[in-house]
């Protein structure tokens, strides 16, 4: 069974960080694509960073310059780093984690941005 549980969300002031942690077992992150998603009350779920296997990552243009995603295979976590933060990065954020047959979700961190 794989499980994927975020770590590192909380509230915050607008200009400020944090670093949230996916850490991954029941299987390794090294052959997946990771990705961190958002969701918004009302709105839908988003796409935020996802890193492959390769270490390509991609950002979605409302978070470029102000967050890093990266990847630790041996300790087997995915990490978003959000810098700047904006009270319009408020939501629910959730790890994802997409292997060749399956993929899987976390439970979701929430991070609120205050103004």
């Amino acid at each position: 069974q794989v499980q994927l549980a975020e770590s590192g969300g909380g509230l915050v002031q607008a200009g400020g960080s944090l670093r949230l942690s996916c850490a991954t077992s029941g299987s390794i992150i090294r052959s997946a694509v990771m990705g961190w998603y958002r969701q918004a009350p009302g709105k839908q779920r988003e796409l935020v960073a996802a890193v492959t296997s390769a270490g390509s990552t991609n950002y979605a243009n409302s978070v470029k310059g102000r967050f890093t995603i990266s990847r630790d295979n041996f300790k087997n976590t995915v990490y978003l780093q959000m810098n700047s933060l904006k009270p319009e990065d408020t939501a629910v954020y959730y790890c994802n984690g997409k292997w060749p047959l399956y993929a899987y979700w976390g439970q979701g961190t929430q991070v609120t941005v205050s103004s």
